[in-house]
């Protein structure tokens, strides 16, 4: 069984910011939220972009501010 977008993503934000799980939400920030600097919001897309075999170009990357917005980022991306 092949886990949805979001819970993967989930796994792996837990995993890399060493975060709660009940802190990541659709809504959470980033920044203001999971408390990432810029580095580990980086190291967080080179993960995303190996596991679920995508590119985030730099341009969409600086757009990034929430879960959701990658969590949409991949659902475009993988269909």
């Amino acid at each position: 069984m092949v886990l949805p977008v979001y819970a993967r993503l989930k796994r792996i934000i837990v995993e890399q910011l060493g975060v709660d799980e009940d802190e990541v939400s659709p809504e959470a920030s980033f920044y203001d939220d999971l408390n990432a600097d810029a580095v580990e919001l980086v190291e967080l897309l080179t993960t995303v972009e190996e596991e679920f075999g995508v590119e985030i170009p730099d341009f969409q990357a600086r757009k990034l501010s929430t879960v959701q917005d990658l969590v949409d980022l991949l659902d475009e991306q993988l269909e």
